[in-house]
């Protein structure tokens, strides 16, 4: 299977889609924050990142979920800054608080993607790519003429906008976005985004329109769908049963799920007195029984410590030819 932004390429559609986001910093308006700031003139907004994107650091990753980080590990770039404002951010350093990182303009972010592919990894892994969207795909339009050809992976805090979304479509091959809180509450206290609920399921019905179930090809590597992430907090906050009946009757039961346990108190958590301990192990039990329920079969589980990424899992892949 052929990533689907070769043949978008081909087509001029990814040029087309490229020059229409780019536009959109002139008064930027890409994610829910719409700051409306003049990123083409470097302002910076909610994200503090300008006219070029803020790259923290690129590798081969290999702790991320199975199939995409696979043998030789996934080529992951971790954009600096975020549209989220989360009081427990793990990457809080390069996410929101003052780091070293470098601005990388077009020519460079093409280089990092056409060295992590001759690196031999398994996919382009774009982390926290949202407010830069517009920069990764003029970066494509220099790198696939130099022979880019892995899947692209959209790896998202899941604050989106369905239609910057639906402006990916025919680019991304394999979206893994968080599901962050089921509640409008919850994701007003602890990121800062009341609106985090509604834009997050409407935005995953799209990236699950375009990408569909995950396909694994017989080496066990993803070539194309979508993984949903979800983080067990402590005390039910995260409102995990209504988030996998979301998934189950608004996706696919077939869905692939990450259900992951290894929630840390980190940046601000300790204002928080119900985010000051990890999740025990009956909070995660009751998180896969919930999933269960819901009928969700797809996935990958962890220790309830969250030390072993991937310690179980209740995958049933279907191969590809």
């Amino acid at each position: 299977m052929q990533p689907v932004y070769l043949e978008t390429f081909r087509s001029g559609k990814l040029a087309e889609t490229a020059g229409r986001a780019f536009n959109l910093l002139g008064s930027c308006v890409i994610c829910p924050r719409k700051c409306g700031v003049n990123r083409l003139d470097n302002r910076k907004g909610f994200c503090k990142t300008g006219l070029k994107a803020r790259v923290y650091n690129f590798m081969a990753h290999h702790g991320e979920e199975p199939p995409v980080s696979g043998e030789n590990g996934s080529g992951t770039i971790f954009f600096a800054g975020c549209n989220m404002a989360c009081v427990y951010c793990q990457n809080y350093e390069f996410s929101q608080a003052p780091c070293p990182d470098r601005e990388a303009d077009d020519r460079e972010l093409a280089n990092i993607m056409l060295e992590l592919q001759n690196m031999g990894c398994h996919n382009i892994n774009f982390v926290t790519p949202t407010h830069v969207m517009p920069q990764i795909l003029k970066a494509l339009l220099l790198a696939v003429p130099e022979g880019l050809k892995i899947p692209l992976v959209y790896n998202t805090g899941g604050y989106e906008l369905p239609e910057m979304i639906r402006l990916l479509d025919g680019i991304i091959d394999v979206y893994l976005p968080d599901m962050r809180y089921a509640s409008r509450e919850a994701a007003l206290k602890y990121s800062g985004a009341p609106d985090y609920p509604d834009l997050n399921a409407a935005s995953l019905k799209e990236m699950h329109r375009q990408a569909g179930i995950a396909k694994i090809d017989k080496s066990g590597i993803i070539e194309k769908g979508l993984i949903v992430r979800h983080l067990v907090l402590p005390d039910g906050i995260a409102g995990t049963g209504e988030i996998m009946r979301f998934i189950s009757g608004g996706l696919s039961r077939e869905t692939y799920i990450s259900l992951m346990s290894q929630y840390m108190p980190c940046y601000r958590s300790g204002e928080f007195p119900e985010l000051r301990r990890r999740i025990t192990r009956e909070e995660y039990r009751r998180a896969q029984d919930d999933m269960d329920r819901s009928g969700l079969h797809n996935g990958w589980i962890q220790e309830a410590g969250g030390l072993d990424r991937f310690a179980g899992t209740n995958i049933k892949p279907t191969y590809e030819s």
